[in-house]
């Protein structure tokens, strides 16, 4: 059995979870297609994404083509769950990108095609709703070449488009004399010429030699060739309601997506390592934690003890072990049976209690140092009715988190408030929802705030030294250099020091609590994108201990970093607003005091678009508003646009908690009694 592992990707309501279904219905795998707005689909399984209609997590289906077992993965197209987007896009052997013919190429698309076009990951372009009113064809085409460049190739050709009774009409590749249409088929053979120019020298030598003839199987292969190191982009169009172009792109699916470098056949060979990928925890019946994990060398088995690998804070690598008690590979549609897992088949494991979301089985190659979308930059506060609650609150979220990392859940140890950061407020509506239905817990969540960060403006030293009189605080010497770092570059911890003047021991005990102590700068917020060199360290032996360099260090970075001073960044979206032309001026009005700063403004008949920055936290409130100011009638769509330094007033700030390092005379009287000898 040969596997290709395929994802689904669209903006939000292009109809990616409606084409899975159809997928599977055309394949045999469901008698019947199910229904988005029914809550019937096979994908969409959680009880809140069968009443909101939306794909929340990502889900796994699989379909067989002769000797071919395709899996499915449908992901989310809402902005809030792009975590679950950038799990999949690591496992996948190709793509089917989903663009409604009506919207067109959407700020969401283009995100992921940056994203797919950055990983290389072959893509087949599905443009769906053709028999939609308002549909188009050339417009969205041209939109789609913009994007992906001149390597985008129709494949053939709608009639009727805009009506039900709309039909797409596949061309035939390089079979210019068998074509019914002969000018179609050679307009169509020098348009995939023009597509192979960059990357296909000896095809397009061919092809200009009147001397040599160019058979179909040659532009077939040569297509294959293009696809599968994604240079050529071939786009189908078509309705998942209806089914009409979907037998095409399942054709295109098999014959142009390439394969899995991994195959069943290599995997059975005795002594090839394991490596695979968790790309999704769930919890089973009984709350035992089960790992979809998507399998790239080796074979996986029942009974078999595992070792699996993650990146630590610091960007180190951790290594866990466990045994899996069950493997289950998908068979078709969302069913799976007990069997071993070869390499390129997606299964459930069991009995890896320890494991998450990210994590690579059996080696640590090509474990990733950064993802593909930003992080978080929102952060809300969950407030409970009970504050003998807040344990089990901490305890469901962390499970929460187990199954999507990038809600990073914070616990304020001198309040007792907790917070999630997360990316939008559908998310919140999802968390709330989950700790109802399966914790038994009523939350509400406080109004979302921008995560600011600051970033060092100068350079800051400071030293702190053992006098060896026993007339200190501490039996620690540190000294430390903070300076701008590259930016993205978070924080990074060099040494300038020989390693070996220290045991090892009390540079772990300063590094972690350098990390620790930039949780909160001058202002409070985070400090990200420096550079922080140890330079000098001393200890007193046998008296000092790694507790002294704990508590000396906070010191010190905070006299170093009031030193080199801080700049307070906030994050920004970039934003797409569609709206009546009659409606501008006020649009403009509510974006000016938004703080939004707008960059281009372009007429489209009898209506405008707006695009600019806008601040992340204010995002939703223009988004609320945006009816009030149009109608009804505008659109706003936003992604992560990066961070600028912040403007507004008053500076925001947050409150320091536990001993402030920046507050000197609180942070000693607070570390006294700690120190040894006092």
């Amino acid at each position: 059995m040969n596997f290709l592992n395929i994802g689904i990707l669209a903006h939000v309501d292009a109809g990616k979870t409606s084409l899975t279904e159809r997928l599977l219905f055309d394949a045999g795998v469901i008698a019947r297609v199910g229904s988005v707005d029914a809550g019937s689909t096979q994908t969409d399984s959680l009880d809140l994404e069968r009443r909101r209609g939306i794909t929340i997590r990502s889900a796994v289906v699989a379909f067989r083509v002769d000797d071919l077992q395709v899996n499915v993965i449908d992901t989310p197209g809402h902005s809030d769950f792009v975590a679950e987007v950038e799990r999949a896009l690591r496992v996948l052997d190709g793509a089917v990108l989903v663009v409604s013919a009506v919207e067109g190429v959407q700020a969401r698309t283009r995100v992921l095609i940056r994203s797919l076009v950055r990983l290389r990951i072959p893509v087949l372009v599905f443009v769906n709703k053709i028999d939609r009113r308002g549909a188009r064809y050339g417009e969205v085409l041209d939109a789609l070449t913009r994007e992906l460049g001149p390597g985008c190739v129709a494949m053939g050709s709608v009639r009727d488009i805009g009506t039900a009774g709309a039909r797409f009409t596949p061309f035939e590749v390089g079979d210019v004399d068998a074509a019914a249409d002969v000018d179609t088929g050679a307009a169509f053979a020098e348009r995939l010429a023009e597509a192979f120019a960059d990357h296909g020298e000896s095809f397009v030598d061919a092809y200009l030699d009147e001397r040599v003839t160019v058979s179909a199987a040659d532009y077939a292969r040569e297509l294959r060739r293009q696809v599968g190191h994604a240079w050529t982009y071939p786009v189908f169009f078509g309705s998942a309601m209806t089914g009409e172009g979907v037998d095409p792109l399942i054709r295109g699916i098999v014959e142009l997506l390439p394969r899995g470098r991994e195959s069943a056949a290599r995997a059975a060979v005795d002594g090839e390592p394991l490596r695979a990928v968790v790309l999704k925890i769930e919890r089973g019946r009984a709350g035992e934690k089960i790992a979809y994990v998507r399998m790239r060398g080796g074979v996986l088995r029942a009974r078999d003890a595992v070792t699996f690998h993650r990146r630590d804070p610091h960007g180190g690598v951790l290594e866990l072990r466990g045994r899996v008690s069950a493997v289950q590979v998908f068979d078709l549609g969302t069913a799976v049976r007990d069997a071993d897992a070869p390499a390129g088949a997606i299964a459930k494991v069991r009995g890896l209690a320890e494991v998450r979301v990210g994590d690579h089985l059996g080696s640590a190659e090509d474990l990733p140092t950064q993802g593909l979308f930003a992080p978080p930059t929102l952060e809300s506060e969950v407030t409970l009715a009970s504050a003998s609650e807040r344990p089990a609150l901490y305890a469901a979220l962390q499970r929460i988190a187990e199954e999507d990392p990038m809600i990073d859940v914070r616990g304020d140890e001198a309040t007792g408030a907790i917070s999630v950061r997360l990316y939008g407020e559908v998310q919140k509506e999802v968390i709330a929802s989950t700790l109802a239905e399966s914790f038994g817990l009523r939350v509400a969540f406080e109004r979302s705030r921008a995560l600011y960060f600051e970033r060092p403006v100068g350079v800051g030293e400071a030293l702190e030294e053992v006098d060896g009189d026993g007339v200190t605080f501490f039996w620690a010497t540190v000294g430390l250099r903070i300076e701008p770092g590259p930016v993205g570059s978070g924080i990074v911890f060099g040494l300038g020091v020989e390693l070996g003047a220290l045991p090892l021991a009390f540079h772990r005990a300063i590094e972690e609590s350098v990390h620790r102590t930039l949780q909160q700068g001058l202002h409070g917020w985070e400090v990200l994108d420096c550079a922080v060199t140890l330079t000098h360290t001393g200890y007193f032996s046998p008296v000092s201990a790694a507790g002294d360099f704990r508590s000396v260090t906070p010191l010190v970075v905070g006299d170093a970093l009031r030193r080199a001073g801080t700049r307070i960044l906030e994050p920004t979206h970039r934003f797409e607003i569609e709206t009546p032309a009659d409606c501008l001026g006020a649009v403009l009005s509510a974006l000016s005091a938004a703080r939004a700063i707008p960059e281009e403004q372009t007429a489209s008949g009898d209506r405008f678009v707006v695009c600019g920055t806008i601040p992340a936290d204010l995002v939703h409130g223009l988004t609320a508003r945006l009816p009030e100011l149009t109608r009804g009638e505008g659109v706003l769509v936003s992604e992560f646009g990066g961070y600028r330094p912040y403007t507004g007033q008053p500076i925001p700030t947050r409150e320091h908690t536990g001993a402030n390092p920046y507050d000197r005379e609180r942070y000693m009287l607070h570390s006294l009694g700690r120190a040894r000898g006092m």
